[in-house]
């Protein structure tokens, strides 16, 4: 069973940064596909970015293009968001994901496995 926490939300002001993190269970023992997803009141749960395995190939949403960025510790199986340049638009809940290697889906619905989410406001 695969159990995902995500921390480093918070409240900044916009064109601030904030890096999520992305910890594993103990029970993580092999490699996965990870995504980050975001949903604000009333709307629609949206792909931020993916890291898919094999290959480590990232994988962004383009409203996030060029001012976020994944990234993986190998060692630790953690998965990070670093992002910048901050908007007010960029509020949301951020969950992260995963699925099985050799997948790479874009959509939530291919990831069976969710973290509780952490909040990021930006002002």
């Amino acid at each position: 069973h695969v159990q995902l926490v995500e921390s480093g939300g918070g409240s900044v002001q916009a064109g601030g940064s904030l890096k999520l993190s992305c910890a594993p269970s103990e029970s993580f023992d092999r490699t996965y596909t990870m995504g980050w997803f975001r949903q604000a009141p009333g709307k629609e749960r949206e792909g931020v970015a993916r890291i898919c395995t094999p290959g480590g190939t990232p994988f962004y949403g383009d409203s996030v293009k060029g001012r976020f960025n994944i990234t993986q510790d190998k060692r630790t199986r953690t998965t990070f968001l670093l992002m910048s340049s901050l908007k007010p638009e960029d509020t949301a809940m951020y969950f992260c994901a995963a699925t099985y290697i050799n997948s790479c889906p874009r959509t939530s619905d291919g990831y069976p496995f969710w973290g509780q989410g952490t909040q990021v406001t930006v002002s």
